[in-house]
């Protein structure tokens, strides 16, 4: 693993991010879309935790490309800015949720010892994320007066969520570039 940036490394890191801040903007609308939908049925919180995934998505992508320490932070953060300065509905607090979820992700990572980018490293990066960022939104969306019942539900959803956005589409995104000799 090399540690070094090299400024390949850097515009691609920043196109990645840009691209994943573009989709963090457009899945504000499907979030309120979403959520919109389940309120009759109490089950607006659920929107959150369906798309998390989408939301989290640049730091693992990062981590799977670069295996550098600090990528996937970096990458979660700099998509947080541009979803920020496309206007997003969270405004500033937007960097916080970036700076918490690339977090839980490069932990995923640090877990492995950087040495894990297949299903451990997955497996690891998922865990970490779902457990950090639901303890996030404990204290930020109040999920603390939720029935336990419900709890394990948004749970399980948050989890299949950031497996599979977060997990295997970021995975299969990352041997896709890696076929066409975007990254080496």
């Amino acid at each position: 693993m090399q540690k070094i940036w090299n400024l390949r490394n850097i515009i691609l890191l920043t196109l990645i991010s840009i691209i994943c801040g573009i989709i963090f903007f457009a899945t504000g609308f499907i979030y309120n879309s979403l959520s919109l939908m389940l309120t009759p049925f109490g089950l607006a919180p659920f929107a959150n935790d369906i798309l998390i995934g989408l939301w989290i998505m640049a730091a693992p992508l990062a981590g799977f490309i670069f295996k550098k320490p600090g990528a996937a932070i970096l990458s979660e953060i700099l998509g947080s800015i541009v979803e920020m300065f496309l206007g997003g509905q969270w405004g500033a607090s937007t960097l916080i949720s970036g700076f918490i979820q690339g977090v839980a992700s490069e932990l995923g990572f640090a877990v492995t010892k950087y040495k894990h980018y297949d299903w451990i490293g997955i497996i690891s990066t998922t865990i970490t994320t779902t457990i950090i960022t639901f303890i996030w939104d404990w204290f930020k969306n109040g999920y603390s007066s939720y029935a336990p019942n419900m709890l394990i539900l948004l749970f399980i959803t948050r989890m299949l969520s950031v497996f599979l956005f977060g997990g295997i589409l970021t995975k299969l995104i990352n041997n896709m570039l890696s076929k066409s000799n975007v990254i080496k």
